[in-house]
């Protein structure tokens, strides 16, 4: 796989990355060593670019893997995380965190997680006063966002501390927002190349639209590595086959005909990004989603039939097909 440079970073990245949160606790909930081999299995297919988060809880697989990618003298991927804090002493605390968890002296990307529109940036001013401050002390090599809405991403090209952008978008606009309301992929689309022309690194997220699209697993890719501005695309992956399969596609040898086995994977509400809002519960016509006991949305597999038409109304994509 040939490696981009994320905007002017000077930081290499192969084509896919590989996401660890599918692999924590919110998700597939793997033991350590099982992730940490995967992890393992990732760098030595070529994969050089790993996203974990504060809140995702994976440093647990990274740290073991890390420590063999060392012992084997295998190439050191790039690391990317992230926190949701607000303060400037809470996310100096989340930076030094990820290095003492990690072992590293100082972290490739440090990203305020999950920006929730421009003003929402704004109100978490001393979080990001704190990265640009880590970033000057040789802490983090390079800052920026993760978000799912389109007006922040756009605002992100005329912020000059703001050196990479990542962001949601597939080939169905799913999870996309603008405010309060929906966004569309031809809006993230103009946000992405307006933070590229600026000079911003991009990287991408929910190719498959948390799983609810991985039927297209070709197209969904050929979309997301064809965007303009977009340089990997940040894939969860859980198993050595989704590692394969992605590698295959980014080197240009997957199978013709290849199509993901979907036949144990079922409809599921994250818990940890699940509101409580309704939308989906109202959603449904087959009274699959209910109330839990936390007052989250969960759905009952027993009568789910597998439409799917709950995921696309899910205001923070919660609803994953894993």
């Amino acid at each position: 796989m040939v490696k981009k440079i994320l905007g002017r970073t000077g930081i290499s990245v192969t084509p896919v990355g590989m996401g660890t949160l599918t692999m924590g606790f919110s998700q597939k909930n793997l033991d350590i060593e099982a992730g940490s081999r995967i992890i393992v299995h990732a760098v030595e297919k070529g994969i050089n670019f790993l996203d974990t988060a504060q809140y995702y809880d994976t440093y647990r697989y990274l740290r073991p893997a890390l420590d063999e990618i060392r012992q084997r003298d295998l190439d050191f991927p790039i690391i990317c995380s992230k926190t949701l804090e607000e303060g400037y002493a809470e996310t100096e605390a989340a930076v030094l965190e990820c290095l003492e968890q990690l072992d590293i002296d100082a972290v490739d990307l440090f990203l305020l997680h999950e920006v929730r529109g421009t003003e929402d940036f704004y109100a978490r001013k001393d979080a990001w006063r704190s990265l640009c401050d880590l970033k000057a002390k040789g802490l983090i090599k390079a800052i920026g966002i993760s978000t799912h809405h389109v007006d922040a991403c756009a605002e992100m090209a005329a912020i000059s501390e703001c050196d990479v952008v990542f962001t949601l978008i597939n080939q169905d606009g799913m999870g996309i927002r603008k405010g309060l309301e929906p966004g569309t992929r031809e809006e993230m689309e103009a946000a992405i190349r307006k933070c590229a022309d600026a000079g911003k690194g991009i990287f991408t997220m929910k190719a498959f639209g948390g799983g609810n699209l991985i039927h297209d697993y070709r197209s969904c890719l050929e979309y997301a590595a064809g965007i303009p501005g977009n340089t990997s695309v940040m894939i969860g992956m859980a198993d050595t086959e989704q590692v394969d399969r992605a590698v295959e596609f980014f080197s240009g040898r997957l199978s013709a005909d290849y199509q993901p086995d979907v036949s144990n994977k079922r409809l599921m509400v994250d818990q940890s990004d699940c509101e409580g809002c309704g939308t989906c519960k109202n959603r449904c016509v087959s009274e699959a989603i209910f109330w839990n006991e936390n007052g989250l949305a969960e759905i009952d597999p027993k009568k789910c039939v597998h439409c799917g038409y709950c995921a696309p109304v899910c205001p923070v994509r919660a609803i994953i097909f894993l």
